[in-house]
């Protein structure tokens, strides 16, 4: 699928300059009606002037305002592109709201997805002796959970959450093995690091972050770009797992169905831990 434009401002938009940001602002607060300003009236109401209006959308690869507007059409054809501002008034529609962002972030990023590269990582991820699994801060319980859901399948997975050990686990590695690389912004340098060190073991590198032009992204042999659309306390600052751990419950169920000696893993798995329920 290709990217709409309401993506691509997204992604865009944490590295954007102020005067930038300021035109995606309302640009995204009701894209269908950008589609029918002037380029003065986007410039009056984003405070900035026409000059710049006409600079944000060459630093969109745009050809300019005209095609700003045509790309919006597009895009504004489904109202799922949009970001759902939330009430602090009304509590039911910000439930709503978050529920329509979370599944927009979800569907965008599945749909996203090259079907051709997706058979190659899965190529991968069955060939490989150990899946590493690297991630930092908050983003690092989506690497854990995939560590459990490969290893339930009979997938030798690893992870820390302590960049020095993952790093040792890294250097442990050979060409036999592969790392999968999670992070946000794709501009972690302790992942940096790490996947440089993947390299040198000749390891294949798979990324899931948000940004397809990041270091990480741009490092690794495989990207999976995650869509965003949730936005913290009304702030500059986007944020989301749920995209991330989608990406990595897609790939652990088409294993799945692909080997289905994995659900006799499973099966045994739960065998075992069945002791330590009530």
């Amino acid at each position: 699928m290709n990217k709409n434009i309401i993506d691509t401002i997204y992604e865009k938009m944490p590295h954007m300059s102020q005067t930038d940001k300021k035109i995606s602002e309302v640009v995204l607060r009701n894209p269908q009606k950008t589609v029918d300003f002037t380029i003065s009236e986007l410039s009056k109401l984003a405070q900035v002037s026409d000059a710049s209006v006409s600079r944000f959308c060459k630093n969109l690869s745009l050809s300019g305002f005209h095609q700003l507007k045509v790309e919006l059409a597009k895009a504004s054809q489904n109202e799922d592109n949009y970001y759902k501002e939330l009430d602090k008034d009304d509590v039911g529609n910000s439930i709503k709201s978050i529920l329509d962002n979370k599944i927009v972030e979800i569907k965008n990023t599945i749909e996203g997805i090259s079907k051709t590269e997706l058979k190659e990582i899965m190529n991968i991820l069955k060939k490989s002796r150990i899946v590493q699994f690297a991630a930092e801060g908050d983003t690092y319980i989506v690497a854990q959970d995939a560590e459990y859901k490969f290893n339930q399948i009979g997938r030798l997975a690893i992870s820390s959450n302590m960049w020095e050990n993952a790093l040792a686990q890294t250097l442990n590695m050979s060409s036999q093995d592969c790392i999968v690389a999670i992070s946000n912004s794709g501009e972690s340098s302790r992942l940096l690091k790490q996947i440089e060190g993947a390299k040198k073991k000749e390891m294949k590198v798979i990324a899931i972050t948000n940004h397809s032009e990041s270091p990480l992204a741009l490092l690794a042999d495989y990207h999976i770009k995650t869509a965003f659309r949730q936005r913290v306390l009304q702030s500059e600052y986007y944020f989301s797992r749920v995209a991330a751990m989608s990406v990595i419950e897609l790939l652990f169920l088409l294993l799945i169905v692909e080997d289905k000696q994995m659900l006799e893993s499973i099966k045994n798995h739960e065998e075992l831990i069945a002791v330590t329920k009530i």
